[in-house]
C-alpha cells in the first residue's frame, strides 16, 4: 500500500532540505540533522554525521 503522506514535512525546506553536508562534503544529501559547532553555532547536516564529535 502506498504511503500518501511520504516527504510531505520537508517539502517546505529550500530544495525539499537537500544540500551538501559541512562536515562531509556530500553533495544532494538531506540536511535534517542539528549540530552544535566549536563556537555553538548551529548547522545542519546529514545523518551520518549527527553524532560525530569535532
Amino acid at each position: 500500500m502506498a504511503k500518501r503522506n511520504r516527504g510531505k514535512t520537508i517539502s517546505y525546506l529550500p530544495s525539499n532540505g537537500r544540500g551538501t553536508c559541512p562536515i562531509c562534503e556530500r553533495t544532494r544529501i538531506k540536511l535534517l540533522y542539528p549540530h552544535q559547532t566549536e563556537t555553538n553555532q548551529t548547522i545542519k547536516v546529514c545523518k551520518f554525521c549527527r553524532d560525530k564529535k569535532y
